[in-house]
Formats: structure tokens, sequence, C-alpha cells
């Protein structure tokens, strides 16, 4: 996949042009206090760099899901606080998407100022299915960065969506992928190709549905795949257990029944739970066997003998792609699970696996838990970017680049 890069932007020179620049910053906000800033660090390069070169950077990024409206628990207000300090300069807030302040401050922008544009999402014809609605929000984006602007594609957390400033205005735009893009697309093409062995993927998280694509395309493919989280109760349902409340896909069961019997030989699930009778944080627990979930009681964390096996397992490995917490990590009572898996696949990064950890919660989990990102190869800020791209499928905010 041939991308016109940063490195080709600043090279044709940038001072006196505009650029505008797609960055993925939807941050976890507990009111207006950003918990993780992990995609605003990851994004300050790219802006950075720009604005260094003489750049007037504009910056489009949205947070949360918004319905298509001004929502002032969704301003971006917060971002662009932390953004500045992480610039180590100042960044103008346009208090709309493509209207009157955005236009008014476009036009004041001077070399190496950086403005960033209010929540994206705002503005209804982002996410529209109708590509008309989508190319007339790209062409007002077009028109605040003027006939000499340019696109940087940097938001790899949104590069699997058809939306109008990820996909629309890369078609109206000299376009190029960020430093970011760059180094995602890089990662993740060393998980697809002479991959070093053992290969082995963790997949966590709620739904099994969220992953058949991935579990699908990674089976035939990987040594062991380890699966937690909510999802490992679907699977074993599929081999005659009874789960108790746990969390349950009934019409997902036999298609987990076919995994199992397809990809047994590399499908590694709990041995033990921590079971709890309420989800709360304060819920009484206990730890049992799968094979002895008490009825009323759910599952909310895999065991300690289920995280001793799977550590195992990925003290071999040489390749390690983990997506989806093993538990309710976010409760102190039920993130043991997920501590403990990262910290095995950290081990086994500090021996010399080459580890990705793909986005999402799992990124939040490491964060959460305490654990440094270097203890990891790869932490990726696209988990569903991620998994796509893994599954094989055409990622629409990349596509539109090579052309």
């Amino acid at each position: 996949m041939a991308l016109a890069s940063l490195k080709d932007l600043l090279e044709k020179g940038v001072p006196g042009r505009i650029v505008l620049v797609r960055s993925d910053l939807n941050v976890p906000l507990d009111g207006e206090t950003i918990t993780d800033a992990g995609r605003i660090i990851a994004s300050a390069p790219t802006i950075a760099a720009l604005a260094d070169a003489g750049a007037s950077v504009i910056v489009t990024a949205h947070l949360g899901r918004p319905k298509g409206e001004p929502d002032p628990k969704f301003s971006l207000a917060p971002v662009a606080a932390r953004l500045g300090e992480e610039l180590g300069r100042n960044v103008q807030l346009a208090s709309d998407v493509v209207g009157t302040d955005a236009l008014a401050r476009a036009e004041g922008l001077t070399d190496g100022d950086v403005l960033l544009l209010e929540n994206i999402r705002f503005d209804p014809r982002e996410t529209s299915k109708d590509a008309s609605e989508r190319e007339a929000l790209a062409k007002a984006l077009v028109e605040l960065v003027g006939d000499d602007g340019a696109f940087v594609s940097d938001g790899f957390g949104v590069v699997h969506r058809e939306q109008a400033s990820v996909y629309d205005v890369a078609k109206l735009l000299p376009h190029y992928a960020g430093g970011l893009v760059e180094s995602e697309v890089k990662v993740l093409q060393k998980l697809t190709a002479d991959v070093a062995r053992p290969y082995a993927v963790v997949l966590g998280g709620s739904k099994v549905s969220d992953k058949l694509g991935v579990i699908e395309a990674l089976a035939p493919k990987v040594d062991t795949l380890v699966i937690g989280g909510g999802m490992a109760f679907t699977f074993l349902v599929a081999q005659g257990l009874s789960v108790g409340t746990s969390l349950l896909q009934d019409d997902q069961v036999a298609v987990c029944k076919d995994l199992l019997e397809r990809f047994g030989d590399v499908i590694h699930l709990p041995v033990d739970v921590v079971v709890a009778d309420s989800f709360s944080a304060d819920a009484a627990t206990q730890t049992v066997s799968v094979r002895d979930i008490p009825d009323g009681w759910m599952g909310l964390d895999i065991g300690p003998e289920s995280v001793k096996r799977f550590a195992a397992v990925l003290a071999e490995a040489q390749t390690i792609f983990w997506n989806g917490p093993a538990g309710v990590f976010e409760f102190d009572a039920f993130a043991a699970g997920t501590k403990g898996v990262a910290e095995a696949i950290a081990g086994a990064t500090a021996s010399g696996a080459f580890s990705v950890v793909g986005g999402g919660d799992s990124a939040a989990a490491v964060r959460h838990l305490g654990l440094s990102d270097d203890a990891f190869s790869h932490i990726s800020t696209g988990g569903g970017a991620s998994l796509e791209y893994l599954e094989g499928k055409e990622l629409p905010g990349l596509k539109v680049l090579e052309d």
C-alpha cells in the first residue's frame, strides 16, 4: 500500500499554506476531565511537524456520539486545552464546525497557528449515508483551507469509516497519510506478512459477534487464539456448559460451536471465572470452575488458573496481537484477569516478542491498570480499524489516499 506521506508534503513546502488534518482525539472524559490522553499524545507529532514547518493547521476530530447536533457534553474544549499543552502552543477552538466562527478564525490564521474545529459530528453530514450530503460538508471544509490547501489523514481510529472528514475531503484536496496513520499501517502489515512464530492472538470484550470476522480471518493463521471477556461465555455454552446470568449471545452459540469444531486445536478458553451476584463494583464475588457457575451469578472476569494457563502459552509467542479486556477491568474486583494477561504479554515482549495492543478498551486498560506503554511494542489508537485491517477488509479512509 503506497501512500503519499507527511514527509512528501513537508518536502513540497507548507509555509503560507493551510493544512487540514483529520485527527482522532476521541478521548474518554469524566465530566470535563480527560481520563486517558493517549490519542491526543499520539496525534500531536503530526500537527507539531506541520506547524513547526510553517503551515497553518486546521484540525478536525470527533468526540463521542452526538446525534448530529451541538451537545455541550461532547464539546472539544477540554481536548483543545490538552492538545495545546502537548504542543506547547495555543490551540484555538472554533465554536462551530464550518460556520461563521470557523470561517473567521481560518481567515485569521498565520504560519504556525493551530485551529481545532468543534466536534465534527455536531454536523449530521459527517456520518450521512447520502454521499451528496457528505460531499457538501467536505466542500465546506475545503473552503476553510483555500485553493492551496492540503489534507493529512492522521486519525487511524476512523479510517474504516466512509465519512466526510475522513473520506470525501480526501477526494477534493491533495492528500497525505500522517505519521500516525503511516506507523499504524506498518505495524499491522507486520502482523499479516512474514509473522514471527509462534503467533498468538488474544481477544476479549463483551460480544463475540464483534470479533467473528477477525476470528474467521486469523484462526487459520495463528498458533494460539486466547479468548476471554464476556464473549467467552457464548463459547462455553457452545461446549454445553451453563453460564448463569453471564453475558450470552444465544444467536451466536451455533457459530461458536462451529468455530470450536474447526479451530479447537488453537482456541484457548477460560477454565475458571470470577462470578458476581450483580453487575456492580461492590457485588459479592467467588471464583469457580467454568463447569460450576451458579445459577443467578454472572461471570465478570477470568480466574487465576485461566491467567496462569494463558500466560504459559503467551510466554512462548514471538508475535502477539491483543484486542479486548478479559473482564470488567473498570471494577477493581474484576481487573485481575486483564492485568494478568497484560503482564503476560509485557513479559513476552521483554523476552523479545513483538506485541501489538489493538486500541480501544485494551489500550485504556493498559493505562487504567498502571502498566507502561513502553512494555508493549505498539499500542494502536484504533480498535475497530485494527480489527477490520486484520480481517482483510478494505478501509475507505486508506483506500482513498492511494488515488
